[in-house]
């Protein structure tokens, strides 16, 4: 089973593969137009759709079922100059005249007709089904025809769903799908390429969280990184790099010895100097003061690896109650130590030689980073030219990227965009897999431009740009 969200995700790395979406919507409609055929071989026939693509597959539903001679009535719910879909328009422009039409349609329409395909709403819906849908739910719930449903159930996961005799979804099962909330469930395979779900792709963005039209400071992201000391580039990259994908404020505790220094690369940053020249155990009050300002930490870059760092590292990862990044000297403190595993989301971002020294398999394959993922009960994310991100139980691999990424600085780049992300209220896994093809395709994009000048500071600035080609797929 797979969360509903994924089927968008398919849908948009399907099409960044080839695969254009209109021919994912005409297998999709044959598919439920094949499904209606065989199971309700009799009776008129009303489809009502929505004004996305859900109403797309609909369409194209109906096209097929008045090619093989039923008696087809099509209903919009939102007038077709109202809808979001350009595949829906495109759909209803096909319809051959033997489908009837409906205008102005009415819910209670819905009594005339033994057989109903409910593709009003798909797996968007994240809220109670709003009007004029709530009340097209209501009266296809009240009638007596039977319901086949378009990929899930319209109000799916709400209060308010409709309950189908059957449900035609698409790739796999949604997660919550079960014979009481979705009737009989058929999956139909519509062609999506299994690279479309093996590796990450722009789709993984439909997770990107928007900030809301009200929102104010702080409320897209408030992140604490906690770095430097032997090093003030790694932990600037990480801070450049999660604003770069939209963090509201990002906070540097490190040490004094190389505070002002940080502070000097960009006036965007909230710098704390903790004394000394390194982070100590005795800097533990004032970071658990910080992680109350924030919601998630990253921890490592530049942070160096004597022996009280280390320590104070593993003090401050067993006392944790936020969201937690680790990286570079992060993990070299968690290795050679039997840390326990998180109890906070959790993201781990090693390459090879550290992924090994956490306890991992030198046979770099996707069941060597579950077990570690496992192991930590956190996501880990192993760099390497086909990066593989790993819960523990699902896993997915990216392979955006150039050898020019072994450049000094892209690990603090992309622990940076991971943590910026979780701040923002995304889940590790979801972190992880949206921060890997990020770097990943700014780097190809960086490289474009510089060739084998590249660095750092050059794939941050190509971010941008790359975040907002995939937010308008979403």
């Amino acid at each position: 089973m797979m969360h509903p969200l994924e089927s968008k995700v398919l849908d948009i790395n399907s099409e960044a593969l080839g695969i254009p979406a209109g021919q994912l919507m005409e297998n999709a409609g044959r598919a439920v137009a094949e499904a209606v055929q065989s199971g309700f071989p009799s009776g008129k026939i009303l489809v009502v759709c929505g004004g996305g693509n859900n109403g797309g597959d609909g369409a194209v539903a109906a096209r097929y079922l008045a090619e093989a001679q039923r008696d087809v009535s099509l209903a919009l719910v939102v007038p077709l100059e109202n809808s979001g879909s350009a595949l829906l328009r495109e759909n209803m422009g096909k319809l051959p005249d033997s489908v009837k039409v409906i205008q102005e349609p009415t819910p209670a329409i819905v009594t005339e007709f033994s057989v109903i395909v409910d593709a009003m709403i798909g797996i968007g819906l994240r809220s109670e089904p709003r009007e004029p849908y709530a009340s097209w739910i209501e009266s296809i719930g009240h009638s007596k025809a039977r319901v086949i449903s378009v990929d899930v159930p319209s109000g799916f996961g709400t209060g308010q769903a409709i309950v189908p005799a059957m449900t035609v979804t698409f790739h796999d099962s949604k997660e919550g799908m079960n014979s009481e909330n979705c009737g009989k469930v058929l999956i139909a395979d519509i062609g999506i390429p299994p690279q479309a779900a093996e590796y990450t792709g722009p789709g993984e963005f439909v997770h990107y969280p928007f900030p809301a039209k009200d929102s104010h400071k702080g409320q897209n992201g408030r992140l604490l990184i906690i770095g430097g000391g032997a090093y003030t580039g790694a932990p600037a990259l990480a801070a450049f790099a999660s604003q770069a994908i939209g963090v509201d404020l990002v906070t540097i505790a490190t040490p004094e010895s190389c505070a002002s220094v940080i502070a000097s690369y960009s006036p965007n940053f909230i710098v704390r100097a903790l004394e000394g020249k390194a982070l100590a155990p005795g800097h533990m009050k004032m970071l658990q003061e910080l992680c109350k300002e924030s919601e998630t930490v990253l921890i490592g870059p530049g942070l160096g690896r004597e022996e009280g760092t280390v320590q104070a590292v593993r003090e401050f990862l067993t006392g944790l109650k936020i969201p937690v990044v680790v990286d570079a000297d992060g993990l070299f403190a968690m290795s050679g130590e039997k840390m326990p595993a998180f109890t906070v989301p959790a993201a781990l971002t090693p390459h090879a030689r550290e992924f090994t020294r956490l306890g991992g398999s030198k046979q770099l394959t996707p069941e060597a980073v579950d077990a570690v993922a496992k192991k930590y009960h956190a996501t880990v994310l192993l760099k390497q030219p086909v990066d593989i991100i790993s819960d523990g139980g699902r896993h997915k691999l990216n392979r955006t990227g150039n050898p020019k990424m072994t450049v000094g600085g892209t690990g603090d780049v992309l622990a940076g965009v991971v943590a910026g992300l979780m701040a923002k209220g995304v889940s590790p896994f979801d972190a992880a897999r949206m921060g890997a093809y990020l770097n990943g395709a700014a780097g190809d994009m960086a490289f474009g431009r510089v060739g084998q000048s590249m660095t750092a500071t050059d794939v941050i600035a190509c971010m941008p740009g790359v975040l907002e080609r995939c937010l308008r797929r979403t």
